[in-house]
């Protein structure tokens, strides 16, 4: 009995083994080994095991990244040592004056320098015991920090734990702590803020914004979506550096696991030419930032030897031996020749500005966002205009203002949104109130992509191993055109895809046949409506009972349904005016999908009551309480706000059960929540 234990220990931990593997090689060093499809695999045999035999389930496991209950605010923590700012300079001259410095207060004349690319991100201080990692800390102030460690544990990039053998190797002790910059890749912010478009959400300015906002973030689930990046750039011992030289501890770094930018540099002293190697650095990655997958601002110079730093110490809020050279804002002048229309995946129509061509930052720029009407006739923006373009925090260039002068006439033709999708030819709509023209047509192409990974996703037709990569191939090769063309795939089609085997073209093709047993809110949320969200697609299916009343279902009728109010129903009604979008739905009932479902009239007793859990109730888990209250008719958010009921307080109830005394909300216990409720 005992030997079966140990040999279950052993293939779960070899399992997790393959997993880190495989996650190092895809996050740290971008190079896969396997598709993400075999990779989800070996995540869901170690997430089966380790269900059926808790007590081996380890806090640095892989499937551990994400977990525990949403925490009720961030504790403050103080840091080993002041992580401060660095100065700035923003030309070559105030760059060779701090090094003419450094000279000077040092005494010396051979200093060799590290150049690294000064990430747009945010700094975060990693701690890490018995090679474990034990906590996330945000910069804060620079000497406290908030506690950010279940949110820091979903990002791929930061281990979890490292091997005793591993750390040795690099010369790292077993207690550490590492310094790094937080961000987010600029395909993840594009990503983010389209589907937050697509619910009606505001938008983020741009990365380093998305990037705080999603750290702080009080469920880890959502810090998980949003695919955040890890470098590092420090290491600490007791809250001072480890190694002799900076360059070392940045190798070191990256032989121990951590994500180190390859794109740095180690100057060594060469008299006057040094700082001439170091400007040299900084040009040419201004000409290629670019390319790069992130954002960067600058670069950063440091003093390589640790021992010269000490020496050289800090002024008041900075280091001596460190400078931050920030790149210009990026912008030029040229002729708006045309403006087009692009169709987004949420089915927003932008205007795109084309361009005479103009160099900016060392990359050609053709085209430039113009976001939508209301912009165009901020700016007074016609074709022909002569205009300013900037390249800054966005991922794409932007029309920033016109110029009026001798030397730049007034172009003369207005631009006028189509009425019609320039991909599908469907009737573009523009809801009252609302600055964006939107194709409406769930089939149309340019949308075609997202909306299947959507429909297939966890939580609405869970169809488990179509993702990015399989969905990729199938729209490319025409095989699925909407969502009803998935329940036509074949063994066949599959087969014919690359890095698909007989077994797991039979996995997907059971995922799919399973997926036509899920109830009708799963399909009404698969549709991607416009604000109908899996609540809302609940509440719609126990309103009306199938998909054929709810298609038939006009705006005040809609409205009659829980928490659907004019804009939910308008989307609605819009959707199910497009003849194509009704065809999917017949096309989707031939398919043998359940349109149908049982009414269910929930019960108005907490109609416009609005409560917050807080804490742990001794009889209900969190679920199972949200469920009684909506079944009552109330809602439950996660913030308590004056707009708050009440709050149901359990034990070890945090920072909401505070609040809500100091806002004068009502605080009841679950007794009193059951009694509100039956």
């Amino acid at each position: 009995m005992a030997a079966a234990s140990k040999d279950l220990e052993k293939k779960i931990e070899t399992l997790r083994e393959k997993i880190r593997h495989h996650e190092h090689l895809y996050y740290v060093l971008d190079r896969p080994e396997i598709s993400d499809f075999d990779f989800d695999r070996l995540m869901q045999e170690l997430q089966r095991l380790e269900s059926e035999h808790p007590s081996l389930t380890t806090p640095d496991s892989p499937s551990q990244r994400v977990g525990g209950k949403p925490r009720e605010g961030f504790v403050k923590v103080p840091h080993s040592s002041a992580m401060l700012s660095l100065d700035n300079t923003y030309n070559e001259e105030e760059l060779r004056a701090w090094e003419r410095r450094v000279h000077e207060l040092s005494g010396r004349s051979d200093v060799d320098y590290v150049c690294e690319l000064k990430l747009d991100g945010m700094s975060l201080a990693l701690v890490y015991e018995d090679g474990k990692l034990v906590r996330g800390i945000t910069r804060g102030d620079g000497s406290v920090g908030e506690d950010v460690t279940l949110n820091v544990r979903t990002v791929h990039s930061v281990p979890l734990s490292i091997p005793k053998d591993k750390l040795k190797k690099a010369g790292i002790p077993a207690d550490f702590e590492v310094r790094g910059e937080l961000l987010m890749p600029l395909a993840a912010f594009k990503k983010m803020n389209e589907d937050r478009e697509a619910r009606g959400l505001s938008v983020f300015a741009n990365p380093r914004n998305a990037t705080a906002g999603t750290v702080r973030q009080l469920e880890s689930k959502v810090t998980a979506e949003r695919r955040l990046d890890y470098f590092s750039y420090l290491l600490l011992r007791d809250g001072r550096t480890y190694f002799d030289r900076h360059s070392e501890a940045l190798d070191a770094l990256a032989a121990a696991g951590f994500k180190v930018n390859p794109n740095r540099k180690l100057i060594q002293s060469k008299d006057d030419r040094t700082i001439d190697e170091v400007w040299a650095f900084i040009q040419q990655w201004e000409g290629k930032r670019d390319s790069l997958p992130y954002e960067i601002d600058g670069i950063v110079v440091k003093v390589d030897r640790t021992a010269l730093q000490d020496e050289l110490g800090f002024t008041g809020k900075a280091p001596r031996w460190a400078i931050a050279y920030k790149y210009a804002a990026r912008a030029g002048i040229t002729k708006l020749e045309d403006i087009r229309v692009q169709v987004g995946r949420t089915g927003k129509l932008t205007p795109v500005a084309m361009l005479a061509p103009v160099l900016i930052g060392g990359t050609t720029v053709r085209n430039a966002t113009l976001h939508n009407m209301d912009e165009i006739e901020r700016l007074g923006v016609k074709i022909g205009d002569w205009v300013q373009v900037e390249r800054g925090g966005d991922v794409i260039p932007k029309v920033a203002k016109v110029i009026e002068d001798k030397e730049h006439p007034r172009g003369h033709e207005e631009f006028k949104m189509p009425e019609k999708c320039p991909e599908c030819s469907t009737k573009v709509v523009r809801t009252e109130g609302e600055v964006d023209y939107r194709c409406v047509n769930a089939n149309c192409p340019a949308k075609l992509r997202e909306t299947i990974l959507h429909f297939a996703s966890r939580g609405v037709m869970n169809i488990d191993g179509m993702g990015d990569a399989l969905v990729n191939q199938l729209t490319e090769r025409g095989l699925v055109k909407d969502v009803a063309d998935i329940y036509r795939l074949t063994k066949e089609d599959l087969l014919s895809l690359e890095r698909m085997g007989d077994k797991s073209a039979q996995n997907i093709l059971d995922e799919i046949e399973n997926s036509k047993k899920l109830p009708l809110e799963r399909v009404i949320y698969g549709l991607g409506m416009r604000f109908v969200g899996e609540r809302t697609a609940q509440f719609l299916a126990e309103h009306f009972g199938s998909m054929e009343e709810l298609e038939g279902a006009g705006v005040e009728e809609l409205e009659d349904v829980n928490e659907v109010g004019p804009r939910i129903a308008e989307s609605i009604v819009e959707f199910f005016s497009i003849a194509a979008n009704r065809k999917l739905v017949e096309r989707l009932r031939e398919a043998k999908l359940r349109l149908t479902g049982e009414k269910k009239q929930r019960r108005t007793k907490l109609a416009g009551k609005t409560f917050v859990l807080t804490g742990t109730l001794a009889k209900y888990t969190r679920d199972e309480a949200k469920k009684m209250i909506e079944d009552a008719g109330g809602k439950v958010t996660g913030s308590v706000s004056k707009k708050t009921d009440y709050v149901v307080a359990g034990e070890d109830a945090g920072s909401k059960l505070d609040k809500a005394k100091d806002l004068g909300v009502n605080v009841i216990d679950e007794k009193e929540m059951e009694k509100l409720a039956r």
